[in-house]
């Protein structure tokens, strides 16, 4: 299948491992000019050496800081004349009870999940308008639909991102935006790489398919979304969970 994303320039946040590294090696994969960006250079360093690419860009970047990212995107935009996808996959978590949740663990999360999303999406829509076309994909969670005890601060940032693609993706429709959320569930990570098997079989027993996801299935999914192939696709969550959300 011909994605045709040879010379796109993409940009993806939260890329030094997992989802989005995986996401940033798919995109490379294909031929785009990459853009990978998180708060430590030295992991995008060993992620650019793995990728061994010439057409790909390191930045290190806290995305809750609108102007730093800003400077970053004119920097881009000036290199390659365009920016063509972006895929906000930056995150973090602060898991406790609600009764132990202080307000620096909300504001962190939000913060983080949430306005990094807002910012990156305001910077960079400039470009897209500019240029009267765009893909924005957004990695939310599972858990923004379902909820999951011990985390309300995640899941209100997850939720509130798939809110906030549906309501984009009104208002950028007409210009040729596309705005899409994918929603992992279960993925194997360097987290589940260290439960227990008995916990790993509980979590596989909620899931249709019996196994966990990898991130090689967000990585596909979002190349797809950012190709033409899904020209009149905007506004969706599309779950990647094994059908552990049909219920």
């Amino acid at each position: 299948m011909n994605l045709e994303l040879k010379n796109k320039v993409a940009i993806v946040t939260g890329s030094s491992r997992g989802i989005g590294k995986s996401i940033a090696e798919k995109l490379a994969y294909n031929g785009c000019k990459l853009v990978i960006i998180s708060r430590k250079i030295e992991d995008l360093k060993k992620v650019k050496d793995e990728i061994n690419s010439k057409e790909i860009l390191c930045y290190e970047c806290d995305t809750t800081n609108q102007s730093q990212f800003k400077n970053i995107a004119e920097e881009v935009y000036k290199k390659w004349g365009s920016i063509d996808i972006l895929v906000n996959n930056a995150g973090i978590t602060k898991d406790k009870l609600l009764l132990r949740l202080n307000e620096n663990d909300w504001d962190e999360v939000i913060n983080v999940n949430l306005k990094g999303y807002y910012n990156t999406i305001k910077v960079i829509s400039r470009y897209m308008l500019k240029n009267r076309s765009g893909k924005i994909i957004n990695i939310s969670s599972v858990i923004g639909q379902i909820g999951n005890s011990g985390q309300s601060n995640y899941a209100a940032s997850k939720s509130g991102i798939e809110g906030m693609t549906r309501a984009l993706a009104v208002e950028l429709g007409s210009k040729n935006i596309n705005i899409n959320c994918i929603a992992p569930g279960y993925i194997k990570t360097e987290m589940t790489n260290s439960l227990e098997s008995t916990v790993i079989d509980i979590m596989k027993n909620n899931i249709p398919l019996s196994k966990l996801g990898s991130s090689k299935d967000i990585a596909n999914l979002t190349c797809y979304l950012s190709s033409e192939l899904s020209s009149y696709i905007t506004g969706q969550v599309i779950n990647v969970d094994g059908g552990m959300t049909i219920k």
